[in-house]
């Protein structure tokens, strides 16, 4: 039996505009099409998380009024 490959093979579509922009990319920086793929997810994934953790440390920074101090320890 042949070892499993590590990685998956998928199928997407582009608008031609899009195919015709990252072909240009492609031969500019001698990289195939799965390279740049991967990259440009691994980018969006990296500034998702990135936005997430700013929303929830807004959240966490957001206390209703009055509540500033409430189980932390004053030094009055």
């Amino acid at each position: 039996m042949p070892p499993r490959r590590k990685s998956r093979t998928i199928t997407f579509s582009l608008p031609p505009e899009m195919f015709e922009q990252v072909q240009r990319v492609k031969e500019e920086e001698g990289r195939d099409m799965s390279e740049l793929v991967r990259e440009a997810l691994r980018l969006y994934l990296e500034e998702r998380e990135l936005r997430r953790e700013q929303r929830l440390e807004r959240l966490r920074n957001r206390r209703p009024e009055g509540e500033e101090n409430r189980g932390e320890e004053t030094n009055e």
